[in-house]
């Protein structure tokens, strides 16, 4: 007797199931995402291959990760000091953004160190033909890793069984069936069931695996929720696909620092790392431009100047608008309303457009200075003097405030010839014995225009 299907509902984001369609998720309040998937009842695979018992916690040999190093070093650097064997990493993306890329060059300096070991890149959105033509353009004809065209999980699963890869790059998991479960590819349910698999599977055999996901046009990993919280590391390439320089950046690493970010540029034969990145992010001559700023930040444990760039311009036909490209649009309006409170300068009626160069996304507050600095500079037609560093973070009551890890960006600073930072009044007094930078430490906002004369 054949088992019946019936009709469920799925959250896309949570995983939640419900019998029938809601306009939002109880679980996660999320509007709009719910699924229908048919579901054949079943039991769920469970392991039973391993012998598992409690164990003391003081019993538990502990001992480093072991990894492996690609050669890659910005790529090593964002996975914590190389990739961690037996862990399972997703790596997502904008479309033509050049994730295969990355993949492919990171498996042929793989299967160059370790070329006794077998390494399978498997495509369900590629040919075997057309994987290798990227190769070969890429000049990586000679990797001697496995390529593998191929949709249906259980033949995948078969095939990694019997050649027994130490490094699996599976190209993606939308596109990834199991017959297990009656729903089409991409569905809620297929990746969750594909994910548990490979997860079992990578855990039971000590393989690592990269699953590529595709990304929604909110810039999130396709699918449920559950697959990032069920892999080890997330990690995403960014970047202008008209440009040529790509940012991989990690948002989750059980092995390592969080917000690392890693530095690429894409050329005519793959990508090819940028050793120093403060290069890219800052235009060398920019020392007759209004309304730019130079600012320091922490992305891991890596130090990065950035350049912020204010375009302020009256509007003659009511309320100015806000547009910000890197940073979050609700954070320059509250800037905004900084200025205007205690700097008496009033921009309600001005155009405001915000932009953070080379298309690096800034999420914290530590250039809160520095645009402020910028938005006055334009405002008044004033230039900003060269070689200033503005560090600081501006609460409501316009209080200049200090930041985290400020060692490493003074070291960092000092190695580039910067002589000027405008910083909080507690990292003046602290650090100024410290370093031959000229530390200036302001208490409030309004003391920022005399000393850059803005």
């Amino acid at each position: 007797m054949s088992k019946k299907l019936s009709i469920a509902y799925v959250c896309k984001n949570c995983g939640l199931r419900a019998l029938k369609w809601a306009g939002r998720c109880a679980n996660c309040s999320e509007w709009n995402s719910f699924e229908e998937e048919e579901v054949l009842g079943r039991k769920v695979a469970i392991r039973e291959d391993i012998e598992n018992s409690p164990k003391r916690v003081g019993e538990v040999e502990v001992s480093s990760y072991e990894r492996k190093v690609t050669g890659i070093s910005e790529f090593d650097r964002v996975l914590g000091g190389g990739i961690v064997i037996g862990s399972l990493t997703l790596v997502g993306g904008e479309p033509g953004i050049g994730k295969s890329t990355l993949l492919t060059e990171v498996l042929a300096k793989l299967s160059e160190r370790y070329n006794d070991e077998s390494i399978l890149y498997i495509s369900g959105e590629e040919s075997i033909h057309q994987i290798a033509q990227r190769s070969n353009r890429l000049g990586l004809k000679g990797s001697k890793y496995f390529i593998y065209n191929e949709t249906n999980w259980q033949k995948i699963l078969g095939q990694i069984k019997k050649l027994k890869p130490s490094v699996i790059v599976l190209d993606s998991i939308q596109t990834t069936v199991s017959s297990d479960v009656p729903s089409s590819p991409g569905s809620v349910s297929q990746i969750r069931e594909v994910t548990y698999e490979l997860m079992n599977h990578v855990k039971g055999s000590s393989t690592t695996c990269f699953v590529v996901g595709h990304i929604t046009k909110e810039g999130t990993i396709a699918g449920p929720k559950i697959l990032e919280h069920m892999v080890d590391c997330v990690i995403y390439f960014e970047g202008d696909q008209l440009g040529n320089y790509r940012i991989l950046r990690s948002i989750k690493n059980r092995f390592g620092n969080t917000n690392e970010v890693g530095i690429f540029e894409m050329k005519e034969d793959g990508l090819k790392e940028v050793k120093n990145p403060s290069q890219y992010f800052l235009e060398s001559d920019c020392s007759e431009t209004f309304g730019r700023s130079l600012s320091c930040i922490n992305e891991g444990t890596r130090p990065l100047f950035i350049e912020v760039q204010a375009l302020v311009v009256e509007n003659k036909y009511g309320n100015g608008r806000r547009t910000t490209q890197g940073i979050d649009v609700n954070r320059l309006a509250m800037i905004v309303a900084i200025i205007e409170k205690y700097l008496g300068i009033p921009m309600g009626y001005n155009d405001i457009y915000l932009n953070i160069v080379g298309g690096f996304k800034v999420k914290t507050q530590d250039t809160d200075l520095s645009i402020i600095a910028s938005l006055l500079s334009s405002y008044r037609n004033k230039k900003i003097e060269e070689g200033v560093i503005f560090l600081g973070e501006v609460g409501l009551n316009g209080e200049v405030r200090s930041v985290s890890h400020i060692e490493k960006r003074i070291k960092e600073m000092e190695q580039l010839n910067y002589k000027k930072v405008i910083t909080s009044k507690k990292i003046s007094l602290e650090y100024q014995r410290r370093t031959k930078l000229q530390l200036i430490g302001l208490k409030r906002i309004n003391e920022l225009e005399k000393i850059v004369s803005l």
